[in-house]
């Protein structure tokens, strides 16, 4: 039979009428999440029961059934699911009436251009491939009869449900396994800016898993919530699909507040919050999960040898061992348990202490004790007894233990109950690419990093709780430091810290930026940058715990945040400032002396009166983390000064596609053949090449020569660099700010600017500076990720730091150009 012959004699069974209901349903806006899927699987079924009752009668076939498997067969059709169908058959039939039967089903749906997953297959075929494709196994695990002969598909339900449980102790490790390289492959759900609502650790899939887990009877997942995670993700795949229009699991950027409209969501960020909320309740009930799965499949390899050991009168034991860890909490089987004594209800300090041990041993917490803690203990006096808070300490020092512990009281809501103000925090996303981490989770890896620099502190435990805290303001209106001081402060005073600690952990969340920010965007040669930081800060103690906040910080953030050059940048700070407050650091210094390579370079731009370039592949030098990281290229420049030469210098560059990481322009005085002071400029450029190898310094220089007499157009070739570069449609970037940084210098004037980074980006806000008639004293360019943010030290023609007025004016010049 040829396709047209089967799309003509199916005709009536009303594909055009099932399309036209199924738009009409989908457009129906009153009806959505699961009734709505709900319908339109009930729909799909009418109509696929009219093809196989009309198209088996013709083929004469019977013995015979439809069957929906997989997310079909539990009945949740999202809007551009696909159809997984089995055409299941006793053996009966032969098979040109067979093939006759499955083409009057598989073409009408592709007709309708619906993707479809199908299959043909006797009862005993369709176990023996369950048994050899783990995939198939799980979709069968789902099967539900459509249509034809619901004897053969009970039989069939029956039977695979017995091979899944007997199978269990070699199926289940083999499920876990690949959910691990899933979600090795697609990552945590939780954390992603873009997630796979299905595929991604915490997703579908893994709701789709535990099921499975459930059918075999070896362990079941924590219900509480569970239903409701699932429902968030499929209303989000919903609307994610009616948006698009297209089979996408993926909650792309720039389809978010789209996606959110169509749930009646606020914005983007409330979407993201309750999907990760959704995946977290996921992620933990499999953890759970496969945790009691492993323990009752080791409970069942060991009952053999048990046996063995009771018949040969060697005696076992019949109980697991528990082991003392703290007052009141044990380890029994790998677990931590409340010990047979512990009474929570009398016990306020029990649940920290537990947590405390468990993190410190490198045990989870039963669910058990948990949920048992959640229900039960006491809560705790305000301001928290000692014990509590030094708990607390230990918990947040355990490292790495800490995060699954800290997860478990948060899915039950203890932290929340402990820390009030964490509720804010909870799952909140941070829509930047920088950002690995949601802001709660973020916080517990900065204390797991800052765990690691106790060591270097005097008081560790202001270090661990202000790790905790840093971020505690985001979420509130206004700058997060800003806010954050506030909370912190109630919250340290909560926790049962003293006067003068709440101050310093006050300190360290309201400066927790400042570091870093100083050190990559201020010239450190300036001795007003100096002495406000250590204005900031005011004593060496409170230094040094911002010193190891900033770097436990960056490295919490993500690779773009930390590397070893801006570790040395911020050392570099620290120790500029330990001077001062030490009251060793005279208050105006002379300008750093050049390097002897720099120096070089100059006293040739002195002899020859052109630019004198070096380049230089820096070696690899040890990262924060203690593992080696290329610093990449560095150029340095040398030449007379004069105009133009910050835009026509990021010109070139621009334009052999070299990438600007970081960037240091200064203005020097040097002796020259005569003995009379000469300007200079000396640029020291961090560089990489965008792709290829990097171009020779000859080729750099005869462009920059060329460019600084006016003959090479750098602008229009930048023009047209500017048109291909590849942008994500449909994403747009933040507009540029340009601001001007008050008291940032007592010798020039601070213009700060923050844009998306793109070729060619310095060049214009060079060109924008020389045409505001000002004098680039020195610039300090950094990138991080996808954004630049540069300042620039800049006086008017007569050396002095700019009037208020005249700052605005050219900060706004400068974001017009980049507008």
């Amino acid at each position: 039979m040829t396709r047209t012959e089967v799309t003509t004699k199916t005709e009536g069974s009303g594909p055009s009428g099932y399309a036209a209901a199924r738009l009409r349903l989908l457009q129906q806006e009153a009806r959505s999440g699961p009734p709505r899927r709900a319908a339109l699987a009930g729909l799909t079924d009418d109509w696929l029961t009219g093809l196989f009752t009309a198209a088996a009668t013709r083929a004469g076939v019977r013995g015979a059934a439809l069957v929906a498997v997989g997310g079909y067969g539990r009945g949740e059709l999202s809007p551009r699911s696909d159809l997984d169908l089995l055409l299941l058959h006793d053996g009966s039939a032969d098979a040109a009436a067979l093939g006759a039967l499955a083409d009057a089903l598989w073409y009408p749906v592709w007709d309708l251009g619906l993707a479809l997953d199908h299959s043909v297959r006797t009862p005993g075929e369709a176990r023996k491939t369950a048994g050899e494709d783990l995939k198939v196994q799980l979709g069968l695990l789902d099967a539900r009869p459509v249509a034809g002969d619901l004897g053969l598909v009970a039989s069939l339900r029956t039977a695979v449900l017995a091979d899944w449980r007997n199978q269990a102790p070699k199926r289940l490790p083999a499920l876990h396994e690949l959910c691990q390289e899933r979600a090795e492959r697609t990552g945590e759900l939780q954390f992603l800016l873009e997630p796979d609502l299905k595929e991604a650790r915490g997703g579908l899939r893994d709701a789709t898993a535990l099921r499975a887990v459930a059918a075999s009877w070896v362990a079941d997942a924590p219900r509480e919530g569970l239903d409701r995670a699932r429902r968030t993700l499929l209303d989000a795949r919903d609307a994610l699909h009616l948006t698009t229009g297209r089979a996408t699991d993926r909650l792309a950027l720039q389809e978010q507040d789209q996606v959110a409209r169509a749930l009646g969501l606020l914005d983007a960020d409330v979407l993201l919050r309750q999907v990760y909320e959704a995946a977290r309740t996921v992620s933990y009930a499999t953890d759970v999960t496969w945790r009691e799965v492993n323990r009752v499949l080791r409970a069942r390899s060991a009952r053999p040898r048990l046996r063995a050991l009771l018949s040969g009168g060697l005696g076992a034991r019949t109980a697991p061992e528990r082991t003392p860890l703290a007052d009141g909490v044990v380890d029994a089987d790998g677990e931590v348990v409340l010990a047979r004594a512990a009474r929570p209800e009398r016990d306020p300090v029990l649940t920290l202490r537990a947590a405390a041990a468990a993190a410190e041993a490198g045990l989870p917490l039963s669910r058990h004790l948990v949920r048992h803690l959640a229900a039960t203990a006491r809560p705790l006096p305000v301001p928290w007894p000692p014990e509590a808070r030094e708990e607390l300490v230990t918990l947040l020092g355990a490292g790495e233990a800490t995060v699954g512990v800290w997860e478990a009281l948060e899915a039950e809501g203890i932290i929340t109950r402990l820390l009030p103000d964490w509720e804010r925090v909870h799952c909140r996303p941070q829509r930047n690419a920088v950002h690995t981490w949601t802001v709660d989770r973020h916080l517990v890896e900065t204390a797991v990093r800052a765990s690691l620099l106790t060591r270097r502190v005097q008081r560790p435990d202001l270090l661990l709780v202000a790790a905790l805290l840093h971020d505690i303001g985001k979420g509130w209106p206004g700058d997060h430091s800003v806010a954050g001081e506030v909370i912190a402060r109630d919250m340290a005073t909560r926790i049962g810290f003293d006067k003068h600690d709440v101050g310093v952990i006050a300190t360290l969340v309201r400066h927790h930026l400042l570091l870093v920010e100083t050190a990559t965007r201020r010239d450190l040669d300036d001795p007003a940058t100096v002495r406000s930081v250590a204005e900031a800060v005011s004593t060496t103690s409170t230094l040094e715990l911002l010193h190891a906040l900033t770097e436990a910080d960056a490295l919490a953030t993500g690779p773009a945040a930390w590397s070893a050059w801006r570790a040395s940048l911020v050392t570099d700070l620290v120790k500029r400032v330990g001077a001062v407050l030490a009251g060793e650091f005279p208050d105006e210094p002379d300008d750093e002396a050049p390097s002897a390579e720099h120096e070089r370079l100059a006293i040739e731009a002195l002899r020859t009166g052109e630019p004198v370039l070096a380049l230089h592949t820096q070696p690899e030098e040890p990262a924060g983390d203690g593992e080696v990281e290329p610093v990449g290229v560095e150029l340095l420049i040398a030449l007379p000064d004069r105009p133009g030469v910050l835009p026509a210098a990021a010109g070139v560059l621009a334009l052999h596609r070299l990438t600007v990481r970081a960037a240091d322009l200064r203005a020097v005085e040097l002796p020259n053949e005569v003995g009379e002071k000469a300007d200079l400029l000396l640029l020291s450029w961090r560089v990489a090449a965008e792709y290829g190898s990097l171009p020779e310094a000859a080729r750099l220089r005869a462009d920059l020569v060329r460019a600084l007499e006016g003959s090479l157009d750098i602008r229009a070739r930048l023009a047209e660099r500017e048109a291909a570069y590849p942008r994500r449609r449909g994403v747009k970037a933040p507009p540029p700010r340009v601001t001007v940084a008050a008291a940032g210098s007592r010798r020039a004037t601070v213009i700060e600017v923050r844009a998306q980074d793109a070729p060619g980006l310095l060049h214009r806000i060079g060109n924008a500076l020389e045409g505001s008639a000002v004098r680039v004293r020195s610039a300090h360019v950094s990138t991080l990720g996808a954004n630049a943010v540069d300042a620039f030290y800049v006086t008017g023609a007569d050396g002095e730091p700019l009037s208020p007025g005249r700052a605005a004016e050219v900060a706004g010049e400068v974001e017009k150009a980049l507008g």
